[in-house]
């Protein structure tokens, strides 16, 4: 491999940035680098865009980490080599509680492991958790933009048709059981990179945190209740602009 560059995200491996905003969709990165000052594109490979700009005199590096786990914890494994050590992940997620309606955010408190990537550098039992200072930035600037918000425990998978069309799976058994017992437990939402970011955070040493934009919930179609798709991410993106701020001006 090329020492001089990072092999997956093409960045320079000499480049030094110590904050982070990670949207799972490289078409994201450009949307959310509108709310940094002077932002430079600076790698794009595969399913990793990456822009740096500043953020009230701090360097910030947007990057895509693309869908699911793998792909997600190389991109925070590269970026930890960079010098990140804090870092926001903007996503979507499905609603599983009648609560979460389509718009809303969810702000997770930890993840369920129910994918694969986060057991190849933790032991099952170890919790895929949220930073509570960075989860904590995320809540007041929730709260401060007057957006919707849950927070709680999410469920991370691997396989998307798998939650959507379960009963095509020769394993639906284990898929719909599983998912009886997230409702049944409170999980909010399922979505697919989280647990393996908060589970390599925690081994690279890089505090981390997220908020999701709740794109639909079937439980609630399901059940007749009023719901229609929203694709709009302008809100999770805005809670973590701010969120980051926060602790930019903290960390100063």
């Amino acid at each position: 491999m090329n020492e001089e560059r990072l092999f997956h995200l093409d960045l320079p491996s000499s480049l030094r940035v110590g904050y982070a905003i990670l949207p799972g969709d490289p078409g994201r990165v450009d949307k959310i680098a509108e709310h940094l000052s002077s932002p430079e594109l600076a790698g794009c490979n595969r399913e990793f865009r990456s822009v740096i700009g500043m953020l009230d005199g701090e360097r910030v590096i947007v990057t895509s980490t693309g869908i699911g786990g793998p792909s997600a914890a190389i991109a925070l494994e590269e970026l930890a080599r960079i010098g990140v050590h804090h870092a926001i992940r903007t996503g979507t997620c499905g609603g599983i509680q009648l609560s979460v309606a389509a718009g809303d955010l969810v702000i997770p408190t930890a993840a369920v492991r129910m994918e694969g990537t986060s057991k190849e550098y933790a032991p099952i039992e170890f919790p895929a958790a949220a930073d509570h200072d960075v989860l904590t930035e995320l809540v007041n600037a929730a709260r401060e933009l007057g957006f919707s918000y849950h927070t709680g425990i999410i469920q991370s998978k691997d396989s998307f048709y798998g939650q959507h069309s379960p009963g095509t799976m020769p394993v639906h058994y284990e898929l719909e059981n599983k998912w009886d017992a997230w409702k049944r437990l409170g999980v909010l939402a399922s979505e697919m990179e989280t647990a393996a970011l908060f589970t390599v955070g925690a081994v690279r040493g890089i505090k981390l945190g997220c908020v999701l934009h709740a794109l639909w919930n079937q439980e609630r179609k399901d059940k007749g209740l009023a719901e229609q798709a929203e694709f709009d991410t302008e809100a999770a993106i805005r809670t973590a602009v701010l969120a980051l701020k926060k602790i930019t001006g903290k960390n100063r």
